[in-house]
């Protein structure tokens, strides 16, 4: 009897890390890293100004006190401003993405696509006249023949 011999750890480690999509995993990640101090700088720099001129430049210093009195950091705080800020990192992060990597990379492919829609089109165009010219062909071959016994 044969016996299967299994992968050991570092043939599996290995072919894990070969596969495409861990490549790609790690790619983004660090992109994204980058990215964060990015959206980071705008909202410090610019966001938190135009929130300022309204009231505080620092979002974190919204809150709504739940007890009685709140003294400093004391009592039950509900630190709004914090969930509005990173809110809105967010939300300029996702429109970042959007409009300046995935939209532009689904119009490329989109015109990618129809380029090679447009070539398959035109060779199968190509195929279906060269079929017609064969048929004509053939029908022509059958009528001299059929025109030669006839002669006879």
């Amino acid at each position: 009897m044969s016996e299967k011999k299994e992968p050991n750890i570092w043939q599996g480690f290995k072919a894990f890390l070969m596969r495409g999509n861990v490549v790609d995993l790690a790619v983004a990640v660090v992109i994204g890293a980058a990215f964060t101090n990015i959206v980071s700088s705008v909202v410090k720099g610019l966001i938190n100004p135009l929130v300022g001129a309204i009231g505080t430049t620092n979002l974190d210093n919204y809150k709504s006190c739940l007890s009685e009195s709140c003294p400093g950091n004391h009592g039950i705080q509900l630190m709004w401003g914090s969930v509005l800020g990173a809110t809105l990192s967010f939300v300029i992060t996702a429109a970042v993405v959007y409009f300046l990597m995935v939209l532009p990379m689904a119009k490329y492919l989109a015109r990618v696509e129809a380029r090679r829609k447009a070539r398959e089109g035109t060779h199968e165009v190509i195929e279906v006249t060269e079929l017609e010219v064969l048929k004509e062909i053939r029908d022509e071959l059958v009528a001299q023949r059929a025109a030669g016994r006839d002669e006879r």
